[in-house]
């Protein structure tokens, strides 16, 4: 795994200061909608994860160990998601050389976490939080799919 430094926003400035708090604020690491229906539609299958594992690369939202699968649900504004017409309404926003920055740097260290579980031997899956919130059951049904088949739920069927 290469050892890359993360971008680096000196010079940039958030629009304000409290508009820098409000973001971060609003913008929650764990626990989010998105991860609390998706881990609510994998339990109704009835199998088991872990949550936020510190040790692995990106620290991935939802983990299954034994089958070496981890999940990430990635927020649509923060993690980039149809990044052309975001980055084009960016450059006309407040403060576009700060937000462009910043999501590049996120999509960035995305791939490069993706890569590093790749070499430890992981497979990842990455969900749109949109997605997730609008389907949380056919996203858990993609990453039952993805399991190895030892380890997929026997009892329910998949939607």
């Amino acid at each position: 795994m290469s050892s890359q430094r993360s971008a680096s926003y000196r010079g940039l400035a958030p629009s304000s200061v409290r508009a820098s708090a409000a973001a971060r604020g609003a913008s929650r690491k764990t626990q989010t909608k998105c991860e609390l229906l998706l881990r609510a539609s994998i339990r109704a299958h009835g199998l088991r994860f872990r949550v936020n594992v510190i040790n692995l690369p990106g620290r991935p939202d939802i983990v299954f160990p034994k089958a070496r699968v981890a999940v990430f649900c990635d927020g649509d504004f923060w993690h980039g998601k149809n990044w052309a017409g975001r980055r084009k309404r960016l450059e006309r926003g407040a403060n576009p050389q700060y937000w462009l920055a910043k999501i590049c740097g996120n999509m960035k260290r995305d791939r490069r976490h993706t890569r590093g579980l790749e070499e430890l031997g992981w497979t990842v899956l990455r969900f749109w939080e949109s997605q997730i919130i609008s389907s949380p059951d056919k996203v858990a049904s993609a990453i039952i799919q993805a399991l190895p088949a030892q380890h997929r739920p026997l009892d329910k069927p998949l939607v």
